[in-house]
């Protein structure tokens, strides 16, 4: 969640409140455009993120967010090619308004109409998309990530003692010869599961590293809730399974009592080096972050709490929610002035020994 105030987040709450928002459009050739709650059309602003499918988590995801708006303007659209687009709430705290920024986005669409401008933009993660020719690359997840964002230019948000010390941060990796990385953003991928988390794009447009977690940020009551559904089972895994390039077999391994889902990291090829205890120690490492994991899917639209982000925990009380269980945000749509669409994907424990068609043609299953 954006470190916001006490106040803020038991004003968020309340039945009323007053906000606006506000936002800038900045040129490629530095003209900044600012416009206000008034500019921009009733119903048409949103800011849609997501760090996991539509079915089930994953690890090491990098989604782009998309933001969409269309503006009562009368700026040239063709003006605005790889324009910025930054947007900002403002709620009434006390005697006055406490901001938090929305995020960056750059323009990759921009229409018109007689009156009104209706721009598409996505963050930051679209300029990893860049072929990776890199042939040589050896070092720490740290290092192999600096390599990607200044290729890219995207700025990091972690230092790199924070990533040395996360678990398997400080490990020497390198790329197995026969891969299937194409791009930067396929090298972060494979990164993020060995760190075991995703990667998204902060409000202030860098490239950040999250993780799944088991403490709630805050507690939507049913008076907070249009509309909520809640699956009748916990998602949790107990196992991880990686397939080894060399052998052509899967290697396993799970905690002692190993009666939940196993998460495929397909053929990871920073897994692939190394005698079986290295990679051994690095699964085990992966298997401990996401054994975390043990959320309720849901599907809510709230009224809204524009401070929180993918990742963040949330219980759930009132009505036919279980005050008792936790849930994760992967999936998130803010409507300007409208609802707060928030979604945890899941897949149920009992199902785990089900193989479908798509997994049996995975390589090791």
């Amino acid at each position: 969640m954006y470190p916001v105030s006490e106040a803020f987040l038991q004003e968020v709450q309340e039945n009323t409140r007053r906000y606006y928002w506000t936002g800038k459009i900045t040129t490629k050739a530095g003209m900044v455009h600012e416009f206000s709650e008034k500019d921009i059309v009733k119903g048409s602003g949103y800011i849609s993120s997501q760090c996991c499918g539509n079915t089930e988590m994953e690890l090491g995801s990098v989604y782009a967010a998309e933001m969409g708006i269309t503006l009562f303007s009368e700026i040239d659209r063709y003006t605005l090619e790889d324009a910025l687009v930054e947007l900002y709430y403002h709620l009434l705290v006390g005697e006055g308004y406490e901001m938090v920024p929305m995020g960056i986005y750059e323009v990759s669409e921009a229409n018109r109409t007689i009156r009104c401008l209706e721009i598409k933009a996505y963050d930051y993660m679209l300029r990893f998309e860049k072929d990776f020719n890199t042939t040589d690359t050896i070092g720490n997840a740290y290092k192999i990530i600096m390599l990607c964002c200044k290729a890219c230019k995207v700025e990091f948000a972690h230092t790199q003692a924070e990533v040395e010390s996360m678990p398997n941060g400080s490990e020497v990796l390198s790329i197995y010869s026969e891969n299937d990385i194409e791009t930067y953003r396929d090298v972060l991928f494979y990164i993020g599961q060995v760190l075991g988390g995703f990667f998204c794009i902060n409000r202030e447009g860098k490239l950040e590293l999250r993780k799944f977690g088991s403490e709630p940020v805050m507690d939507i009551s049913n008076k907070q809730r249009f509309s909520s559904s809640f699956s009748d089972f916990i998602t949790r895994y107990t196992a991880v399974s990686s397939t080894n390039l060399r052998t052509q077999t899967a290697e396993y391994y799970a905690l002692e009592t190993d009666d939940g889902l196993t998460m495929n990291l397909g053929t990871n090829p920073f897994l692939q080096f190394g005698v079986e205890e290295t990679r051994q120690e690095l699964c085990e490492q992966i298997l401990a972050d996401i054994s975390v994991i043990n959320y309720v899917p849901f599907d809510s639209e709230t009224i809204g709490n524009p401070a929180l982000d993918l990742g963040d925990v949330l219980r759930f009380s009132g009505g036919q929610a279980d005050g008792e269980q936790i849930t994760c945000i992967t999936f998130s749509q803010c409507r300007i002035g409208g609802k707060h669409s928030l979604r945890c994907v899941g897949k149920n424990p009992r199902l785990a020994q089900a193989k479908s068609k798509n997994d049996k043609n995975f390589p090791g299953f």
